[in-house]
Parts: C-alpha cells; sequence; structure tokens
C-alpha cells in the first residue's frame, strides 16, 4: 500500500510511546513570580502534584487551593456558545473555597501515596474511564474532562473515573481526590445532561457550568487500534480527507470531518484575561455545533474516537478543542506516518506543548491586536488594526519604501569593446577592467568626459591575449521545497500570490480521486520548515531518475538536507509527491490548470535534488595592450553535463520548464574564446561608451518579503501567507506589476508604531519572541510565564500612548515623512498659496474622512493643498485637483461635436457634446487615470466609444455590450457580467470570446434576483 503522509505528515521520533518520567527539561520563566518546573509531558492546563511551591499560611494557602473553574453558557439569543476558562485549565489541586486542615492532610497523604506510587512504577499516566457500567461501551481518550457540581459543603465535587484496581489497570492511575471519587455518581449525569444540552443546542436559557481541568495527556504506549475491535469513529479537519481515508479504512472505521477549528477566540475585548491567570473566553460558532452534534451521533455506537487533524500546532489543538466540546473520556490523538493502517497501530495522545503554544501565540497576538487597534482608532481614524508579525512586515516594506525616497542616483559610465581575429569575422565582446594599469571599479569613470579621454587612447592601442583561463564549475540541485521556498518559486515562475499557493496546495494535499477510481493526496503536509526526506521516498526517487534518466543522472548516494536558518523546527518532511512514480501527465484532465502547475513544480524539484550537479565549463580571456595598462576581459561558459537540469527539460516539466542563462547555450561564443591562446593578436572593431546611473533598492515582490521573514526569523512557515493577506486586506499594501507598495496609510501605522511601540516593529525583537514560542512547543518555556513577562512591558507602551494627543500624532508623521508631503508643492514651499500668512501642515479630518496638506489658519483659511486619502480611499493627486474645467480636449472627427473634460460629484469625466435642454450628452469616468492632466484627445475618443454592441445574444437577442467601470473593463449581456482579463485588449473581443467570458466562472449578476413566489399560509387569528 502506497504511503499516505499527505493527509498528516509523518513523525519523524516516535509518539507512540513517551514516558512521563524522562528527565525534567529546565524552562525559562520569563516572571519573577515564583513557579514550580514541570516535566515536558506535563498536564495540559501546567499542573503538576510535584511542584515545589512556597509555603503559604491561613487564607493565602487555601486561596492557592482554589480551582479556577471554566464555564459554559447557552443563550437562545446567541447562536454561540461562550466558554470561559483558565486556559487549557490550570488548575491548582483542590476545589473548595476553604477546607478543614484535618481534610487538607488526608488529601495530602492521598497524593503523596500516588506520588510515590507512580514513581516506583515508573509508568505514563493516563486515565481510561468507561462510559456506563461493566458491559457498556468504553471509549479510550488521552484527557478526561471533568464536571462538577456545587455539594452541600459549598465544594466542588469533580468528574473522577470508574474504580479499578491497581492491578487491572497498571498503566493507569485514579484520580487523587477522594472527594472527586465520592462524588462520581452526581457528577457522572451532571456531565451527560450539560453535554447533550451543550451540542443540541438547546434554546432553553441555561446556568453557567462550571468545568474542570484536562487529566494529564495519554502517556506511554497505546494499544494498536487497527484492526480494530469495534467500531471506531476518526475525526479529520476537511471533507475531502475524510473522503479518502474512508475509503482505506473499511467500514469499522467511521470518518467523518470537523471543517477545521471548532471554536475559536471569542472576538471582543476581554477574550484574553491577564489579571486572571490568562483565562481565555472561547466562542463557538453556530455551524460548528452542527458538526459535533454529528460526531456525537456518530459515537454511540462506537468503542473508540481517533482525532487526526493536521500535525502542527494548529491541528493539536482542534484535537483538543473537539474533546474539551464532546467531553469524551478517552479520546486518542492520532498522526498518520507512512500509512493509515500502519498509523493506527501505534497511536499517541494530545501532545500538551503544542496546545500551549497554539495557546500562547493566540492569546500574545490578541493581547496586541486588541489593545493596539483601538489606539490606532483613535489616534490615526481610518487605520483599522495592527498584529504581532504584520507589523513587522510592515516595517520591512515601509523602511524599504523610505530607502527608496531617500536615495540619490549617482552617474557612472562602462567602456566595451568588440574584438576579432584578422582572419574570422566573428566578434569578441568585452568589457574594460583596467585603465593606467589600475582595476576599474562601479565608480571608476564618472563622467563623460573621463570616458571620452579613456577612449581616445584605446582606440590608439594594439590588443592581444594576454591571458587565458579555463575551468570547471559545478551547479549543485536545489533543495526540496519548505513552505517559504514554494511560495517564493510558485510566485516568480508561475505569478502565484502567496495566499493561492497555499490554496492550491492543500487541495493537492487534501487528495482526489485519480483516473483509476482511486483516491489519494498528491503531496506531502504543505505548513514545514523541514528539508528531510524519508530514506523510502528517496529511495523511490532515485529508481525513478534511473529508470527515466539513466545511472549517470542520480546522485552518486542519497543527498541529506538540513536547514541552515534561525528557528528551523525541522518537525515536517519537506514538501513532495506521495508516490514521485505519479507523474504530472497522468493529472491531465485529473486537475484544474493551476494545480496542475504547482504539482508539476514540487515534482520537478523532488525529482531534482536527487540528482548529479550540472558541469559548467568556463572560459575567461584577458585582453591587453603590450604594456598591459589597459586590459579588457570576456568570459562565456556552456554546459558540459545537464545533471538536474535534465528534469526541467523534461517533457513532464513542460508546465515550468527550467529558463538558463543564455550565457550556458552560446555555444559559438564559446567556441571563439576556446580557440585563443596568449599572444593571439586581436584588432578593436569599436569601442563602446554607455552611460549608467545607479537605482533605488527593489520593492519587496511577495516571494522576496518572504524570504526576507524567514532569513529574519519572522513569523512561521503557516503564517507568511495569512499576514500577506492581511496588510492587502487591510489596504496599507497594494500589489502592481507583482510588487508590493506600501500605501501612506500603511507607512503611517508603521510610523505609528515604531514611535510609540518599538518592541513590536523590532525585527530582532519579534524573532526573538518566536524562538520563546518554539520553545514553548518544545517544553523549554513555561507559557504563562512567558505572557506574563510579555504584557507587563506592553501595558507600558499601552498607557504611554494613551495620553498622546493626536496633533502629537500629526507632528511626528510630518517630521517623519517631510519630504513625501511636502517635497511636491510648487517651489517647495509650504506658505499658504490662498492667506500668503498660514503655513501648510499635515492634519487628519475632523471627521475621521481622511488626511489633507492644509492652511494651520484654518477656519479662517480653508485652504486644502493635497488630499491623501478620503472616503474613497484614493489618493487624489495634486495634479486632478489642478485641471480647469470643463476643459477641451478637442472635437469628434464624425460628429464634430466638442469633446470636454469635466469635473463632477463622483469625479471627473470625459463628455461628447456641451450640456443643453433635453439632450443627454454621452459620457465615461475617468476615475482610474490618477493624472486627469495628462488625458489627451486620443484617450478620451478612445473612453467615449463604451459602453459598445458586439451584437445580439443567439439565445435570447438581448445585446452583449463591453462596459468601462472603476473596476476595468467588463462584458455584459442583461444582469450577467464578466470582467475583461487585464491581459486581453478591449478591442481584441470579439462576440465569440465575449460569450465565452459570460459562460466562464467569473461572472456576477446586478440587480434584484427574481424572487420565488410566496405562498400564503393559513393564519390562525389569536
Amino acid at each position: 500500500m502506497r504511503e499516505m503522509k499527505s493527509f498528516l505528515s509523518l513523525s519523524t521520533s516516535s509518539s507512540a510511546t513517551v514516558s512521563h518520567f524522562r528527565p525534567l527539561m529546565a524552562k525559562r520563566l520569563f516572571s519573577t513570580a515564583s513557579r514550580g518546573s514541570n516535566n515536558k509531558n506535563q498536564n495540559v492546563g501546567g499542573f503538576s502534584k510535584h511542584w515545589k511551591k512556597p509555603k503559604a499560611s491561613g487564607a493565602a494557602h487555601d486561596k492557592d487551593e482554589t480551582n479556577t473553574n471554566s464555564r459554559i453558557s447557552a443563550s437562545k439569543d446567541a447562536d454561540a456558545v461562550t466558554s470561559t476558562e483558565t486556559a487549557v485549565g490550570d488548575a491548582k489541586l483542590g476545589s473548595a473555597v476553604s477546607r478543614t486542615r484535618k481534610k487538607k492532610s488526608k488529601v495530602n497523604e492521598t497524593e503523596k501515596k500516588e506520588s510515590k506510587s507512580k514513581k516506583n512504577k515508573g509508568q505514563a499516566a493516563f486515565t481510561a474511564v468507561s462510559e456506563k457500567a461493566a458491559g457498556a461501551k468504553s471509549v479510550t481518550t488521552t484527557s478526561q474532562l471533568k464536571k462538577s457540581l456545587p455539594s452541600k459543603s459549598g465544594q466542588v465535587a469533580a468528574r473522577a473515573s470508574q474504580k479499578k484496581t491497581t492491578e487491572e489497570m497498571p498503566n493507569e492511575v485514579r484520580n487523587g481526590s477522594t472527594k472527586q471519587q465520592s462524588n462520581k455518581k452526581n457528577s457522572n449525569s451532571s456531565t451527560k445532561r450539560t453535554s447533550k444540552k451543550a451540542v443540541n443546542g438547546s434554546a432553553e436559557k441555561q446556568k453557567p457550568q462550571k468545568i474542570g481541568k484536562l487529566q494529564p495527556f495519554a502517556q506511554g504506549k497505546l494499544k494498536s487500534l487497527y484492526p480494530s475491535e469495534g467500531k471506531c469513529v476518526v475525526v479529520v479537519e476537511s471533507v475531502t480527507k475524510a473522503k479518502v481515508i474512508q475509503g482505506y479504512l473499511g467500514d469499522m472505521y467511521e470518518v467523518l470531518p470537523s471543517y477545521g477549528h471548532v471554536r475559536d477566540l471569542a472576538a471582543r475585548s476581554g477574550s484574553v484575561r491577564p489579571d486572571d491567570d490568562f483565562s481565555i473566553v472561547w466562542e463557538v460558532p453556530s455551524a460548528a455545533w452542527t458538526h459535533l452534534n454529528s460526531i456525537k451521533v456518530a459515537l454511540s455506537g462506537a468503542k473508540i474516537l481517533i482525532l487526526a487533524s493536521d500535525p502542527d500546532r494548529e491541528g493539536e489543538a482542534i484535537a483538543w478543542h473537539i474533546v474539551e466540546m464532546l467531553q469524551q473520556q478517552d479520546a486518542l490523538r492520532q498522526d498518520l506516518t507512512t500509512s493509515i493502517k500502519n498509523a493506527l497501530q501505534a497511536p499517541r495522545g494530545i501532545d500538551a506543548n503544542l496546545v500551549h503554544a497554539y495557546l500562547a501565540r493566540r492569546a500574545l497576538d490578541y493581547l496586541i491586536g486588541f489593545n493596539i487597534s483601538p489606539l490606532l482608532w483613535r489616534k490615526l481614524p481610518g487605520c483599522q488594526s495592527a498584529g504581532r508579525v504584520q507589523s513587522a512586515a510592515l516595517s520591512l516594506l515601509c523602511d524599504r519604501e523610505m530607502e527608496i525616497d531617500e536615495f540619490k542616483s549617482q552617474e557612472y559610465w562602462t567602456i566595451g569593446a568588440k574584438l576579432k581575429k584578422e582572419e574570422q569575422d566573428s566578434l569578441v565582446n568585452a568589457h574594460l577592467t583596467h585603465f593606467d594599469s589600475k582595476k576599474l571599479n562601479q565608480f571608476s569613470i564618472s563622467s563623460d568626459t573621463e570616458a571620452k579621454d579613456m577612449e581616445q587612447k584605446i582606440n590608439s592601442a594594439d590588443f592581444q591575449v594576454v591571458g587565458f583561463k579555463k575551468t570547471k564549475t559545478h551547479r549543485n540541485p536545489p533543495t526540496p521545497y519548505i513552505t517559504s521556498t514554494l511560495q517564493q518559486d510558485a510566485a516568480n515562475k508561475l505569478d502565484f500570490a502567496t495566499s493561492y499557493t497555499m490554496k492550491v496546495a492543500q487541495k493537492l494535499y487534501e487528495g482526489v480521486q485519480l483516473s483509476d477510481g482511486k483516491a489519494t493526496g498528491l503531496i506531502t503536509y504543505l505548513r514545514t520548515d523541514g528539508l528531510h526526506i524519508s530514506d523510502e521516498a528517496v529511495g523511490n526517487i532515485r529508481s525513478l531518475i534511473i529508470e527515466r534518466y539513466g545511472q549517470d543522472f542520480a546522485s552518486k548516494g542519497p543527498r541529506k538536507y538540513f536547514r541552515k536558518v534561525k528557528n528551523a523546527q525541522e518537525a515536517h518532511e519537506a514538501i513532495r509527491p506521495t508516490n514521485i512514480h505519479i507523474l504530472p501527465s497522468m493529472l491531465v484532465g485529473v486537475l484544474d490548470e493551476d494545480s496542475l502547475k504547482l504539482y508539476t513544480l514540487i515534482w520537478s524539484r523532488t525529482v531534482a535534488c536527487q540528482m548529479e550537479p550540472v558541469t559548467i565549463e568556463q572560459v575567461q580571456v584577458d585582453i591587453g595592450n603590450a604594456g598591459k595598462s589597459i586590459v579588457f576581459r570576456s568570459s562565456c561558459s556552456r554546459v558540459e553535463f545537464p545533471g538536474y537540469q535534465a528534469v526541467y527539460e523534461d517533457v513532464e516539466a513542460g508546465a515550468v520548464r527550467y529558463k538558463e542563462s543564455d550565457a550556458l547555450n552560446r555555444q559559438e561564443a564559446f567556441g571563439i574564446l576556446d580557440s585563443l591562446k596568449t599572444g593571439d593578436s586581436l584588432y578593436l572593431g569599436e569601442a563602446d561608451m554607455k552611460q549608467h546611473f545607479t537605482e533605488p533598492p527593489s520593492r519587496y515582490s511577495e516571494g522576496s518579503l518572504v524570504k526576507k521573514l524567514e532569513e529574519l526569523g519572522i513569523g512561521r512557515p503557516s503564517t507568511y501567507a495569512s499576514t500577506l493577506k492581511v496588510l492587502k486586506d487591510r489596504n496599507y499594501v497594494t500589489v502592481k506589476n507583482r510588487v508590493l507598495h506600501p500605501e501612506f496609510r500603511g507607512r503611517m501605522v508603521s510610523a505609528f508604531l515604531s514611535h510609540h511601540f518599538t518592541e513590536v516593529t523590532d525585527y530582532s525583537f519579534t524573532a526573538d519572541m518566536e524562538t520563546e514560542l518554539d520553545n514553548v512547543s518544545a517544553g523549554l518555556t513555561d507559557w504563562k510565564g512567558l505572557l506574563k513577562d510579555y504584557w507587563t512591558r506592553f501595558q507600558l507602551y499601552c498607557s504611554r500612548t494613551e495620553s498622546v494627543h493626536i496633533h502629537q500624532v500629526e507632528k511626528m508623521l510630518e517630521r517623519t515623512y517631510d519630504r513625501f508631503l511636502f517635497g511636491s508643492l510648487p517651489d517647495k514651499s509650504r506658505t499658504c498659496p490662498s492667506c500668503m500668512e498660514g503655513t501648510l501642515i499635515f492634519k487628519v479630518s475632523r471627521f475621521g474622512a481622511g488626511y489633507f496638506i492644509g492652511c494651520d489658519q484654518h477656519p479662517n483659511c480653508k485652504y486644502i493643498a493635497k488630499t491623501l486619502y478620503g472616503d474613497d480611499e484614493k489618493e487624489e493627486t495634486p495634479q486632478s485637483s489642478s485641471v480647469d474645467e470643463p476643459k477641451l480636449l478637442g472635437v469628434h472627427p464624425t460628429s464634430n461635436e466638442k469633446v470636454l473634460l469635466k469635473n463632477g460629484p463622483y469625479g471627473y469625466y470625459v463628455q461628447l457634446g456641451e450640456d443643453r435642454k433635453g439632450y443627454a450628452p454621452k459620457r465615461s469616468s475617468v476615475s482610474h487615470i490618477k493624472d486627469v492632466g495628462a488625458i489627451t484627445h486620443e484617450v478620451a475618443l478612445n473612453l467615449l466609444r463604451y459602453p459598445l454592441t458586439l451584437g445580439d445574444h443567439p439565445k435570447d437577442g438581448y445585446p452583449v455590450m463591453i462596459k468601462l467601470g472603476k473596476g476595468g473593463y467588463t462584458v455584459k449581456h442583461r444582469r450577467t457580467m464578466a470582467s475583461v482579463p487585464k491581459n486581453l485588449k478591449p478591442e481584441k473581443i470579439t462576440m465569440e470570446k465575449a460569450l465565452e467570458l459570460l459562460s466562464g466562472k467569473n461572472v456576477s449578476h446586478s440587480g434584484r434576483p427574481k424572487s420565488k413566489p410566496k405562498v400564503e399560509e393559513d393564519v390562525e387569528a389569536m
């Protein structure tokens, strides 16, 4: 059976057997408050009975033992259920507000005995509880969710496991609380009643229910789940995975999708509560109840629940949330490795550290976003939000834009020459490297005068070959893809946005149905920073290379790749095809065009990484005068052995054909240089002087920004696409010609954060925070200590910024962007041209509609020099506000009517003919043209052609037209509209092409849709 790593990437280490009593790993504590150090595989809430805590006395000690219980409330008025709990349940042992000293000592003695028993056995602790009495079904879980009810004495009775002897359960440990066991019956019945109410989404208003904390996750070796002894329910994340996996497991397993997260942080203020030990408020969307109910119904006749979410932080969190919400006693977290069936034979528990990492990241991002964003709304109206990773990425873009603004171009010259042998016609192209026995650098020739003087001396010299060197170099194959390099290559070679690349890769990962009827996932897990490939997969790749290209093209031995980038986790394999023998040509007709291109890209790179290097032969010739005071150099190269390049010349890689440099294929030029030898005379054909100017640093593309973020250690593979999407959705960044341009709004946000929240935009701090969050995943850092340390400092930033007046923000932005704001003003003078007394300053509209440069004598002087953006969020240039209208552009060649440029309530437009009573002149908007002053007569005539009727639709006889709007050209037929692709000129659109666009996928409908006829119902009179 082929390996099925595509559904959930493999665990490189055996996760089935994890000892609870491994040596303690030092945890870094970020808070000055004392904390205990506990094991890596501790309770999710961080609780350990073996913590050494400073002894408190009296009420303080009693308070320490109070159990901060979680609550679940359901309202008939809401579509969501909100759960408030101490994050993952960091509970202290005990639940009563006050206990007698006698009861405390008994509980402590019980705990000590159990602790000693655990230590002696050296076994991993996990709780297995039967749902009913003997003979009823049993469900295996990694964690136990304890329900609690108030007892007569005011205490809370936690749910306890069913009594079993130590002999019957060698790997299990009973709950340590005597109180829990005595109230087991009440707790069990309460759990069932509450669960039924919650999952069924009852409209009846419930009182808040307190939920206890998770028991330690399943540790140690769990029994094999394949073949199954009874019906099992497997929960995966998507419908596609569910269908594919169901086909492999058979009828004894029912595979259901969770449709992603079943609950999330409540999107409102106060959802993370630092003052309450960082407790978190969860919210369950109404749609999630339907999916949870389906899972619970399936469990009614099942023995085991298996959670097979994605093998990463988010996947682990989904599994944990499902366990919490379903309140199952015995759920197993499952990673699918080399094959689904083999994986079921080695299950493992939910990884507490990954859940902690998920909670730490969510809480941290929430605290930053929900505290900075309100400040932005007040200090910078129109700016929507800020986040931890997105702010650092925005800072990179804005810093680069500042470099471009401050860049000053510098002139320099180069001199080239064309030389030849007397008996040959072929020319040798060379460039000047030495003059007056000095090596030239980029700016050695700085002016036209210098270049001409040097040219005269060159023309009077005789040249010969003074140096000859021939070398061989090797170009190693590229590494296999990780998430970031796949995004970069897809952007550069396929012109895919990062978010679109991840969307297409997700489809390949989830699987498709092949032509033979079998369903399979096509690639391994797509969110990874690991470069390694399994030995079995490497063997398959090498056998394909030998079979398809020959033994010489396979590398001498298996190639091993490792990351050199900071903070690489390498928890998962590199991105590769699950079956290398599934060639791209086999998927034609199965995959859509873009999916096939991306699969071809991944397939080609995977094959190439195990091939021999390309061998390149290079020749270099130095040509100089007799004294070698003037030297030209010419070089050329050619491919001697194609190596891994052969895969890109394969017909299978046609969709992403490899484009080699022209230098590698200039066989003729190489032959000419190779035929030369030292002392050969060459004649100067001509010298060529060229003027150059240094260019500013280029703006980031999506691919290059991802690469930079990866180099700095900012963000993680799974966050890059979403980070860029947020920046674009907030209108902080726009994409023009595949390049990211920060809008002024984004630049203002970046400057504001840099001045008032320095840590948020500091690259090294953000990267260090990523390191600490990764340490949480590894169990090396206490997650609440990390949050407390950051929150303590972050509160100071917020309190200081709260007192900053909006006028101070305006002055800060004015100083920061002085050249951008005032550089385009006439004569660069800031004196108001209207009143001649005031000074032009940067202002925020009092209604928060936009930003402008106006006179500081307002309201006495209402002059506005420049509007940066207003309600329409578009930048208005000075030229667009200075056109005298109506402006006569010319006359129409056939009707002799005037063509005018006018300004109306919705912006500028061109008009054919003058306004007169009873006549509606033809008009066309020019809102898509920024510089309206540059609109010519020809441009206006072309715009006035639209709307253009192509003809009548063959089916209904209604006209088919091409229209021009703000978003560009569209084809319209009745209520149906289709956008015209940017690479298609409107004048090239025929009736056939228009019909093709109207029948495509990217169509929209205008107007009100036809409503269904109302059905009259009998209404009973009251």
